[in-house]
């Protein structure tokens, strides 16, 4: 007889482990499965985020960003630097001690909370009276049977077509997290979140990195005015950005890679570069899943098809993260997780989609949450807008580091908070504050009222709450 559990989650990621520690806080007996393992063979729980993607990602964003600041910013502050080296090997070491402490930290977590936890891959078996049963392939095939099951299996990068990733040249955002001789020329394919953050790590250390992106507009779903703020700033740092390409034969080889494409206006061009990294999005990971085998449903992207209480088309089954609609970001997974396992236990799981923040960690960092000035705009909404800049901010003066502004945007009515959009230092710090009263459905004069520390740079959130009625105290 197969192990038995009241809950088994498929997926050890963001959403997935959430969603195994909080029902287990329940008092429901809890299993996890998942099959990602370090170069050494061993569990490395924690998924795409914590393994190839946020984690990883922002440890070399806050080691190049370090780079940058000794060989070009230092000085300002009366520091000199003599004979700056870099240690890339170091470096990449740093950031994979990084990501074994958040692996080593769940699985802390999991022993605590008396969570059973299986390392293979998890996939269905059948239907039965106690439950579904579920196939765990490890060295030895394994099967247990849950009463509930949540499926929690990540996302994968999507590849070009007729353009699969070696991880040698041609990269996902796993190889470039991995690349190990610092390229003179690095090419991109894709300006969003993973784009921008890979292509500033190479740029700080050294590379000539080129990104190329089909859209004609830059960063079209971030607020018009704060997009155009941050690509002025990309423009300045040498961040090359190319829009409205349309990408024609890639070829690779032992020099490198080449890319015909061809240029916003019809001009034909041949980038090459030792490297490229492709980031044109995610699709959801159900291959190996077997939902064939109990009658899942999936779409026509392979994601798996849910309600908005995250329940699947069988019965008991849930799924929540990148394998479901909706944005593919790590703490929308981890909500859905901790919803859905307190809808198992008979609570109102809550997941307010208009109030998931969105960051991109680059410098300046880029944030938001809620709707767009283009977004109120096609909706006819009625609206008042409030913008102040970190010009203006003494913290970020002493920082040295004034680019950007927080913009709000308020109902023209009621002056409830419609959306809010920063660009500029450690902003994705303070969006969480504009989440906070967006949740509340607070108004613009809410926060215009709010004490704020000085000198700070929250301080800037309540000058453009107070610009929404044009009066900012210091600009």
């Amino acid at each position: 007889m197969s192990k038995q559990f009241d809950v088994i989650v498929i997926g050890g990621g963001p959403g997935g482990y959430i969603a195994a520690i909080r029902a287990a806080q329940l008092g429901f007996k809890v299993a996890c499965i998942d099959e990602w393992k370090n170069d050494k063979g061993a569990p490395a729980l924690g998924g795409t985020c914590t393994n190839v993607g946020c984690i990883p990602s922002k440890a070399l964003l806050q080691s190049s960003e370090h780079y940058e600041h000794a060989g070009k910013h230092f000085a300002d502050h009366g520091i000199e630097v003599r004979g700056l080296s870099l240690d890339l090997a170091k470096m990449l070491e740093r950031k994979d001690k990084v990501v074994k402490q958040n692996n080593d930290g769940i699985l802390f977590l999991f022993k605590k909370n008396k969570i059973t936890f299986f390392h293979g891959r998890g996939s269905f078996g059948a239907a039965g009276a106690e439950g579904y049963e579920i196939k765990v392939a490890a060295v030895a095939e394994e099967t247990i049977t849950g009463k509930h099951i949540i499926v929690a299996t990540g996302s994968n990068a999507r590849a070009l077509a007729g353009t699969p990733f070696d991880e040698e040249n041609i990269l996902s955002n796993d190889g470039a997290l991995r690349i190990g001789v610092l390229p003179k020329k690095l090419g991109l394919i894709g300006s969003g979140v993973i784009g921008l953050e890979m292509g500033s790590v190479w740029r700080r250390l050294g590379a000539e990195v080129t990104i190329l992106e089909g859209l004609p507009t830059f960063l079209g779903a971030v607020d018009e005015q704060i997009a155009k703020e941050a690509k002025k700033a990309f423009d300045k740092q040498g961040l090359k950005i190319e829009l409205g390409v349309k990408v024609g034969e890639i070829k690779s080889g032992k020099k490198g890679v080449s890319i015909a494409y061809t240029d916003a206006k019809g001009g034909a061009q041949l980038l090459e570069v030792e490297k490229l990294i492709v980031s044109i999005g995610r699709v959801p990971n159900t291959i190996g899943l077997n939902a064939e085998a109990v009658g899942l449903k999936l779409d026509e992207r392979g994601a798996i098809v849910v309600d908005e209480q995250c329940k699947t088309s069988l019965p008991n089954v849930w799924a929540v993260g990148d394998v479901v609609r909706g944005p593919m970001l790590a703490h929308k997974a981890e909500e859905e997780g901790v919803a859905v396992a307190e809808r198992i236990a008979g609570q109102h799981g809550h997941v307010n989609f208009n109030t998931v923040p969105w960051v991109i960690y680059t410098s300046p960092e880029i944030a938001w949450v809620g709707q767009t000035e283009q977004q109120l705009k096609a909706a006819g909404r009625a609206y008042k807008a409030g913008t102040f800049p970190f010009l203006a901010n003494g913290r970020a003066r002493a920082l040295g580091d004034t680019t950007g502004m927080v913009k709000f945007l308020a109902d023209a009515t009621t002056d409830e908070i419609l959306g809010v959009h920063m660009v500029g230092p450690q902003v994705s710090e303070l969006i969480s504050e504009a989440v906070v009263a967006m949740e509340f459905r607070a108004s613009s004069e809410d926060i215009a009222r709010i004490c704020h520390a000085h000198p700070s740079l929250s301080e800037a959130t309540k000058e453009a709450a107070l610009a929404v009625e044009n009066r900012t105290l210091n600009f």
